[in-house]
């Protein structure tokens, strides 16, 4: 029987997924496995969390490699997880007409294919009390009826499969007491904010959203269930 509990969250190398493990492992006291592809980065937040009341596990991992549940199952030991936020993310920009199959597929992989594989791989070590949470982070851009903007066609294409996929888990695993749920960032100062509009200044900072991310993540599912919720004060 598993009774430890641990809170995953990828691409936690940068922005929002850097912030929400360092707010769940240093304000909240949580043992958090975080996973990206850059070990450099991962022990730069060991050595920044060493003395922190939580506890860090790192796990460096390519996401859309066929060893990712072989690396989890070890690295998780007879944990159960209690909460999955799934922050990894690509962005592609391109001008209208240079878009190709492979980008389409590549945003695709990483922006949904991944979490839902993810949770597959999970489920055993979602069951349990208390109820476990997943929390899809997904964008603006890809939710109905908001502002799109040129060149991120193949990126808010995306979002938008995110949304639906949420919608989806929220009712394959509701009668396992899975609770699922997506927030859709706005405008944030992040590096891939950055790459996407040059020269624009966010008013909102990854440690601000992180921290919302990592208290949503234990307790927003007492509240909501298959649920987009908007956390923008704006978009570019």
């Amino acid at each position: 029987m598993r009774e430890e509990s641990i809170i995953i969250v990828t691409g936690a190398s940068r922005g929002v997924g850097r912030e929400t493990v360092i707010s769940l492992v240093r304000d909240h006291g949580k043992e958090v496995l975080a996973i990206a592809r850059s070990a450099q980065a991962l022990d730069a937040l060991s050595a920044e969390l060493k003395d922190a009341p939580g506890r860090l596990r790192t796990l460096t991992a390519d996401l859309t490699s066929s060893r990712l549940p072989e690396d989890l199952s070890e690295a998780l030991g007879e944990r159960r997880v209690s909460a999955l936020v799934n922050n990894a993310g690509l962005l592609l920009k391109r001008d209208f007409g240079q878009w190709t199959a492979e980008d389409m597929d590549h945003l695709y992989q990483v922006n949904v294919v991944v979490p839902l594989l993810l949770v597959q791989v999970l489920l055993d070590r979602f069951t349990g009390t208390p109820t476990a949470h997943v929390v899809n982070i997904g964008s603006m851009g890809g939710v109905r009826g908001t502002t799109k903007f040129p060149g991120l066609l193949g990126y808010s294409v995306s979002k938008g499969g995110l949304v639906t996929l949420t919608e989806c888990l929220a009712e394959e695993l509701k009668e396992r007491g899975v609770r699922v749920n997506c927030l859709s960032l706005g405008a944030v100062d992040t590096e891939m904010l950055r790459e996407a509009f040059p020269g624009f200044e966010a008013q909102v900072s990854a440690a601000q959203v992180g921290a919302f991310v990592a208290q949503f993540s234990l307790e927003g599912h007492n509240l909501f269930n298959g649920k987009v919720l908007e956390v923008a004060l704006g978009t570019p």
